[in-house]
């Protein structure tokens, strides 16, 4: 007569396995995470460096549609605020411009303050955070 035999194959995972796999992703995402918050952080920072040399590029393209410097930087002087250059001066030289300024930058972190007298001798600076919470110039 045979004996009968039990199954050997389980049909379900034990609790430790489960316990084991739960650990791993627990330590891969504690070591992933940073990364890609970094990551992101980064990529807003280049975002607003390539949309201010952009603006900058808008400001040549600008003068030089004008044609004559000491009318340009006059309109230019005359404008007022950055916000009112951007919005009089700038969106036609600038593919897909957004309505304002500030909506332009990639983030409320990030500024940009054209010089108010010749923007073609001194770029835009941008302004954005630091590590610390204050707001910093950054070069690009």
């Amino acid at each position: 007569m045979k004996a009968h035999r039990a199954k050997s194959s389980p049909k379900a995972f034990s609790l430790v396995e489960l316990l084991v796999v739960i650990t791993i992703l627990g330590v891969v995402l504690y070591f992933a995470f940073p990364n890609i918050v970094q990551m992101r952080s980064d990529s807003e920072a280049n975002l607003a460096r390539a949309r201010a040399e952009m603006l900058n590029l808008a400001v040549a393209a600008y003068f030089q549609a004008v044609g004559d410097r000491t009318t340009a930087k006059a309109n230019w002087s005359s404008a007022g605020s950055d916000a009112n250059r951007y919005t009089s001066m700038l969106k036609p030289y600038i593919a897909f411009p957004t309505d304002t300024l500030t909506a332009f930058m990639p983030s409320s972190d990030y500024s940009v303050v054209f010089d108010p007298t010749d923007p073609l001798v001194h770029k835009a600076t941008l302004y954005g955070p630091s590590g610390d919470g204050l707001r910093v110039e950054i070069t690009y």
